[in-house]
């Protein structure tokens, strides 16, 4: 133990060093004490031992230690500190990957921003802990720092949790990456930084390793060489004893010998890469036996909690409809750097040599809004949980390949679909056999097929090939990825279900036995708010949280799916501290006593007051029923001195009508008011184009129907609609028009209609029914050509 003295008094004195290690269990397990003369500032060595150590693992994160210092001087105590630390072994090696306490260990990881959702960057212990029990829920043992060194109450969740962590201290050097980066500190500041970097976090057990940047700019030039060596250098003068890595998007192909690029790779242990593919992956392997791998971000598939789109697809085109910019949860949307998570998965699971993966990201940020960058989109869509920390299903493909309890999670994660749907289903689960019921009635049995890796490691998968690496063009199964065993299957199982309603239940087993369920229920009517706490007691200390979620249900407590309702939210004896729906699409203010819910759910954050009692926290929607909840606030020795700010509602902005609206718009220039804006040059479309990624090609499709509507706002007659359709080399006329308006409650088709078909393009199409009388419109539309490119349909103008 080092123990550096500084004396402050200006007179040399002798300075008794006190050290003591007390254990899990509280009781002191060594000692040692040595008087030593400070001038100014001396380090003092201790030397002591633990008698069988209980180690710190990501299973046993309670057995920590303590070091109680002591300073004595003239008799008296003149400072004291504490240092929690933890003893256990670790080790990365090029061709066994990570081992913790010499257990061959996956890294299990997740990258997070450091912003707390609606709380922003403000710290919050309670918030961070929150967070890293979510991410530990879904079998999460390591967390990359992404981009930035870690706050000491986020070390202190990761200690407490048993999470490792890899630190990590720089987005660029020297070049910056936006206008006001680090760029600017770089040469004055970048060792100081790093020195700190170390210094904070270098008694922690959690921390295995250190990072000198994410995706560098320089580092495969010259003159970046110089700059890491500075960077290396100050890390191992505060601390020699873990492996000092980057984390870069630089070698998605092997470095030409010689080269910046290869010449960085000498000076470190080990490499983080950033969305390889499996083949570059083990070209780097074959070119640097001394390095150990791992990846350092991995998938970055786009998903929406809720949200849903053409899983006959690998990679869907984004709706750019204002107010539905969701991106589909069936682990295909990405973008063109990024792979879907089970693809990622696949990849690392297959080499024994690769220590593992962070996944790009645990949780959705603020900023860098991918695939939109369109206001109000405000947060990322790459997080397997949301930024109100509602899990997406992704979170359950994780959890199903990362966990060992018995699950099943269904997707979609709801069963209120359209009369006539025929819904693909799909089972997470880490079980090999799952039968699906709809109300009762067997869907059939599908079952995973148990494998093993070419080092003999088990798993589940299933044996169709996925088709979802373009880079394998021979093998057994070309075009598809295809592990060192030869298999390509998928890591979920699959029914297509015409819809009813009702209840939709996967029955999980194991040897015969039944070990997991999973129940959706069609949802009815919104009846009531139910209000869930996180908690049921908290200090009364003024600062301490409690996560509060509001769901919308029905009159038999089923969460309704499509529920937007404004959330009216109250609280005595403490104060909101922010709110949240996880929406990446909005503009809604965090700081309000209002928030609309989002497919159904939405979230309050409540701060505790500074007295003992209850907390009750009230919620309250035109024409629901209210929902109430109340935790126990016990005294606290000390409390907040900040009063807490009051906030007002944050109602939407009103609606200006006529509102026309899509279910798709296929460009962010085809929204659907182009419909009405008078300019024949203008109109919505549903045409996409998804570009290629490093494993899919690129493609166009037509969707087989989409809907457009016209809102008046008001109750109005309808008799008619013209509706002016683009035939191009990418448009055509629909096969079918059909028109539905709304009574109030739901869209009925009309009757007696007729169809006009336009002989022109950009003419109109008349479609005449029997007077009816509702506030909107609906036309659905149905493609002459789906799936091909000349499928897609656009309208130019909308009358009615």
């Amino acid at each position: 133990m080092a123990t550096t003295v500084v004396n402050e008094s200006g007179t040399g004195t002798d300075v008794r060093v006190l050290s003591r290690i007390v254990g899990p269990d509280g009781r002191t397990v060594a000692r040692a004490a040595t008087t030593v003369a400070v001038s100014e500032q001396t380090t003092e060595i201790h030397e002591l031992t633990v008698p069988e150590p209980e180690l710190w693992d990501v299973d046993t994160p309670g057995h920590r230690y303590t070091l109680h210092t002591e300073l004595r001087a003239g008799g008296r105590t003149t400072d004291t500190y504490r240092t929690p630390f933890g003893i256990r072994g670790y080790r990365f090696d090029p061709d066994e990957g990570f081992s913790l306490n010499g257990t061959v260990t996956k890294i299990k990881g997740v990258d997070l921003h450091h912003d707390q959702g609606a709380l922003g960057a403000a710290v919050s212990l309670d918030a961070v802990r929150r967070q890293m029990r979510i991410m530990k829920s879904m079998g999460v043992n390591a967390f990359r720092t992404s981009h930035n060194p870690p706050s000491p109450q986020m070390i202190q969740a990761c200690e407490e949790l048993g999470i490792v962590m890899m630190v990590e201290a720089f987005d660029c050097w020297r070049t910056g990456k936006t206008t006001y980066d680090y760029g600017r500190f770089f040469d004055e500041w970048c060792e100081k930084d790093a020195t700190e970097m170390v210094l904070a976090a270098r008694n922690s057990p959690a921390v295995v390793l250190w990072s000198i940047g994410n995706e560098i700019p320089d580092s495969t030039s010259t003159a970046g060489l110089a700059m890491a060596d500075r960077i290396i250098g100050a890390i191992k003068a505060a601390d020699d004893t873990r492996p000092v890595v980057i984390g870069s998007d630089k070698y998605h192909g092997v470095p030409a010998t010689g080269s910046p690029a290869d010449l960085m790779l000498a000076k470190l242990d080990g490499l983080g890469l950033n969305y390889n593919t499996a083949k570059s992956v083990d070209g780097l392997h074959a070119k640097y036996p001394h390095l150990f791998l791992f990846e350092s971000e991995s998938s970055s598939e786009t998903s929406t909690r809720g949200a849903y789109q053409e899983p006959e697809h690998l990679n869907t085109g984004e709706n750019h409809t204002p107010g539905r910019r969701e991106t589909s949860s069936y682990d295909n949307n990405l973008a063109s750097w990024t792979m879907s998570g089970e693809y990622g998965h696949k990849k690392d699971r297959d080499r024994t040599w690769f220590a593992g993966q962070f996944l790009w990201s645990g949780i959705d940020y603020i900023g860098e809004p991918t695939p939109y960058d369109v206001f109000p989109v405000k947060a990322s869509f790459f997080g397997a949980v949301d930024t109100a920390g509602f899990p997406k299903d992704m979170y359950h493909l994780f959890r199903s390949q990362w966990t060992t309890e018995p699950m099943v999670h269904l997707l979609p994660m709801t069963w209120n679909h359209e009369a006539g749907d025929t819904v693909e289903v799909r089972a997470y689960a880490n079980v090999p056999s799952v039968e699906l019921f709809l109300n009762g009635k067997s869907l059939g049995v599908r079952e995973f097929d148990v494998k093993r890796t070419t080092d003999g490691r088990a798993y589940l998968e299933t044996t169709e090939a996925t088709g979802d690496d373009k880079t394998f063009t021979d093998g057994p199964y070309p075009g598809s990825y295809t592990s060192p065993n030869g298999s390509a299957g998928k890591l979920h199982l699959t029914w297509k279900v015409p819809y009813r309603p009702g209840e939709l239940k996967a029955v999980a087993r194991r040897d015969g036995e039944v070990v997991a369920t999973d129940v959706l229920r069609t949802a009815g009517a919104p009846h009531a708010v139910r209000l869930t706490a996180d908690r049921d007691r908290l200090a009364a200390d003024g600062r301490s949280l409690v996560f509060v979620t509001a769901d919308i249900v029905d009159a038999r407590a089923v969460v309704v799916p499509d529920a937007e309702h404004l959330i009216t939210f109250d609280v005595t004896g403490g104060s909101l501290a922010g709110v949240d729906n996880g929406r990446e699409e909005s503009a809604e203010r965090y700081q309000a006593s209002t928030r609309t819910a989002f497919h159904g759910k939405a979230l309050a954050i409540v701060r505790s007051g500074t007295g003992a009692g209850e907390v009750t926290v009230t919620a309250r929607v035109a024409g629901l029923r209210t929902g109430r909840v109340s935790v126990r606030a016990t005294a606290a020795r000390e409390t907040s001195r900040t009063p807490a700010a009051g906030f007002r509602p944050d109602p939407p902005a009103p609606v200006d009508y006529p509102r026309p609206d899509a279910g798709y718009s296929g460009r962010g220039d085809t929204p659907p008011a182009a419909m009405l804006d008078g300019d024949p040059a203008t109109g919505w479309s549903n045409a996409f184009v998804k570009q290629a990624t490093a494993l899919l090609p690129a493609f166009s499709g037509a969707r087989a129907t989409d809907w457009v509507s016209y809102d008046a706002g008001r109750t109005r007659g309808f008799d008619r609609v013209e509706v002016s359709f683009t035939v191009d080399a990418g448009h055509t006329l629909p096969a079918r028009a059909e028109v539905a308006v709304w009574d109030g409650r739901a869209y009925v088709p009309v009757t007696g209609a007729r169809t006009q078909w336009a002989t022109a393009s950009d003419t109109p199409t008349v479609i005449t029914f029997d007077p009816v009388r509702g506030s909107r419109l609906r036309l659905t539309l149905t493609s002459a050509h789906p799936g091909t490119p000349k499928g897609a349909v656009r309208i130019s103008r909308l009358d009615v």
